[in-house]
């Protein structure tokens, strides 16, 4: 790969939007629903998921489920995209903003 093609790749890597938004873990056989905000929705899953699997998850709750039943008992679920314009501007206090919303929406619903 010559440096003009690798500098044009870091630029667009720079520059992208990613999806941003609220995630949710649905446990299927306790009807349980864990909302959690991610910067990047292609991700957010991963982190989580990969946390889970090397039993390590901060949620206690969500990590206790996820031993009982296992990876094959939890629905992934994307609950809102956040609309953003400025793909460099932080935007964790509207992302915090949207889950809050969230949760009041689904009383049932608990924290990642």
């Amino acid at each position: 790969m010559d440096k003009l093609h690798k500098k044009e790749l870091m630029n667009q890597w720079k520059n992208r939007k990613p999806e941003m938004g609220i995630i949710g873990f649905y446990f299927i056989e306790t009807q349980e629903l864990f909302l959690g905000l991610s910067k990047d929705l292609s991700v957010g899953f991963n982190s989580a998921k990969f946390q889970l699997s090397l039993h390590s998850h901060p949620n206690m709750r969500m990590q206790e489920l996820w031993n009982l039943y296992g990876e094959n008992n939890v629905e992934y679920k994307v609950i809102c995209k956040l609309k953003y314009d400025d793909p460099k501007e932080d935007q964790t206090k509207n992302l915090k903003e949207l889950l809050d919303i969230c949760l009041l929406e689904d009383q049932k619903a608990r924290r990642i």
